[in-house]
């Protein structure tokens, strides 16, 4: 079997929800994206950033993907209009007259993004509740990484799973989490 269906069958399990068709998307296409992101960017953090982006918004849309399209070509258009809307973001953050670089700085480190917002407005005993619904793989990485305080490195060594799958499987619970939480009655 070449390479092309190969791809084409893990994408079809990718579908189906499985998650080591994702990881190993994730494994196969990561060095790609991060690689056109870095050229762009010439900044590790961002490119890392955009990268982890890119796989969690592909995963979320992976129903959407068109075969007659090349995987990594549609990946990298992803990886484009992120990065594209971040610049766009700093811009208009660096045009508005009112804002001081170190007040941005501050709000940018400060600022929890919505999922991280709904989560911390939680009482403890209903996050655990509502931790305890998602799928055991997801609450493993949650609780690793929010109740014990791990790194994503030490998740990664924990877990016997390359670092880069830890970023996107926490971001994925996050957002999964966020979603029980906004659903409940």
């Amino acid at each position: 079997m070449d390479r092309t269906e190969d791809i084409t069958d893990i994408i079809g399990k990718a579908r189906q929800g499985n998650q080591i068709a994702f990881s190993r998307l994730l494994d196969t296409f990561w060095n790609d994206v991060y690689g056109f992101q870095l050229k762009r960017t010439e900044n590790e953090n961002d490119a890392e950033d955009i990268t982890i982006q890119t796989f969690s918004k592909a995963f979320d849309k992976i129903s959407t993907y068109n075969d007659s399209y090349v995987f990594k070509t549609w990946l990298i258009s992803i990886s484009k209009n992120i990065h594209i809307d971040l610049v766009r973001k700093r811009k208009r953050n660096l045009l508005n007259p009112d804002n001081n670089p170190d007040e941005i700085r501050k709000v940018l480190d400060n600022t929890l993004s919505m999922e991280d917002q709904l989560i911390q407005e939680q009482n403890l005993a209903n996050l655990l509740r509502d931790i305890k619904k998602l799928k055991p793989h997801y609450q493993e990485v949650i609780n690793l990484r929010y109740f014990n305080e791990l790194s994503y490195a030490d998740i990664a060594t924990k877990l016997n799973e390359p670092v880069n799958n830890i970023k996107v499987k926490l971001l994925r619970a996050k957002k999964l989490l966020a979603e029980v939480i906004k659903n409940k009655p």
